[in-house]
């Protein structure tokens, strides 16, 4: 902290770096009258910032609400015309915290198309399928896709899981039974699944996979061993248009249709479902990635409106992360909470816009200003 003094009167500034945080700023000395305090944010990403400068009172000095700064460095808010006489020596400490997530723009796939499946992470990224029908593949090296072995069946509205060079497809449009096994290179047709749906969730690896919901609504659940499908525990929810997360023995469900648009959340132990945090934004035909305790879904549609917004699961409660560039619904999704990737979608056409998502760590710098007098 650096600080002019002028008889009794103090300018000072301190630094503070980082998604959120803590800070005291500065001890004042009691009979004190903070002056004012405003705070420049240097920073090239988009990201919603909230500060707040207290003093023990408590009274709240500064805040910046929900405010969205877009790409402009020293966007600077000024709040001179809070005063705070102190009648004891107090510490004014600052409390910040930033919308941790972005989403930007990857490379564009090769084939527009919603109704897709997504795998893998988002530097070796799976899709599959699509609206057509497709039997397109392509595969994501984290900067650009280019075309993989086609389908066997081109189907749409299909689920996926697995990796970029040991993927798993199963159901579609029809509704399908088909489930597809990728090696990089081909499909190979897997175990057919026991009941035939579409708009149906996947989750797992391509030798425990696991699938669940579909159109009817269904409450299906099926698990994947790599040769065939068996019987699971039952959603409590039936669902379609819902999205898929996690493992076999430790999945994740998310959002869907059962009649109207869900915010419900379930969690799966290999056995049976129960009950998570529900959404804090109902939609269906959304995308998701991660796992059971660090979940990540992106997009949608409300029954009418495209839907751009992210969230994030800690395995009990849903947080808002940051929103798609391009709102879409029927997307597919892949990789982690951290690095997530989608893809394709309806966003008023088929599309090809591919986005990848980074957890921020940290965030710029802010500079916060403050003066205050010391009265005799």
């Amino acid at each position: 902290m650096a600080s002019l003094n002028r008889g009794s009167a103090t300018l000072a500034f301190s630094e503070i770096t980082g998604a959120t945080g803590s800070k005291t700023l500065l001890s004042l000395p009691a009979k004190s009258v903070l002056l004012f305090v405003n705070a420049n944010i240097d920073t090239a990403f988009d990201w919603v910032f909230t500060l707040e400068v207290k003093t023990p009172d408590p009274v709240t000095l500064l805040t910046v609400p929900d405010t969205t700064v877009v790409g402009i460095a020293d966007k600077e808010f000024d709040k001179n015309s809070y005063v705070q006489s102190l009648t004891a020596a107090a510490d004014i400490t600052a409390e910040w915290s930033g919308l941790s997530g972005l989403w930007a723009f990857g490379g564009n796939l090769n084939t527009a198309r919603w109704g897709l499946a997504g795998a893998g992470t988002q530097t070796a990224g799976l899709c599959m399928g699509g609206n057509g029908p497709s039997d397109v593949t392509e595969e994501y090296n984290g900067a650009a896709w280019a075309v993989g072995g086609a389908l066997n069946t081109a189907r749409w509205a299909l689920a996926g899981c697995g990796t970029q060079d040991a993927g798993l497809c199963m159901g579609g449009n029809g509704p399908s039974a088909v489930t597809e096994e990728y090696d990089g290179v081909a499909w190979a047709f897997g175990g057919n699944l026991n009941t035939a749906r579409q708009y149906l969730a996947g989750a797992g690896t391509q030798t425990a996979g696991l699938c669940m919901g579909g159109t009817g609504p269904l409450t299906d659940t099926e698990g994947y061993d790599g040769v065939a499908w068996a019987v699971g525990g039952a959603l409590n929810t039936a669902r379609w248009g819902l999205a898929g997360a996690g493992t076999q023995t430790a999945g994740l469900c998310m959002g869907g249709d059962s009649g109207g648009v869900s915010a419900v959340t379930e969690e799966y132990d290999g056995v049976a479902w129960v009950a998570g945090g529900d959404l804090n934004t109902a939609r269906r035909q959304l995308a998701g990635a991660g796992t059971q305790d660090a979940g990540l879904c992106m997009g949608g549609d409300g029954g009418i409106a495209f839907s751009a917004v992210t969230e994030k699961y800690d395995g009990a409660a849903w947080a808002v992360g940051g929103n798609l560039n391009t709102a879409r619904t029927v997307l597919a999704g892949a990789g982690t909470q951290t690095a997530g990737l989608c893809m394709g979608g309806d966003d008023g056409a088929s599309s090809v816009v591919t986005e990848v998502y980074t957890s921020l760590l940290t965030v710029g710098l802010m500079m916060v200003r403050y003066a205050y007098i010391t009265l005799s």
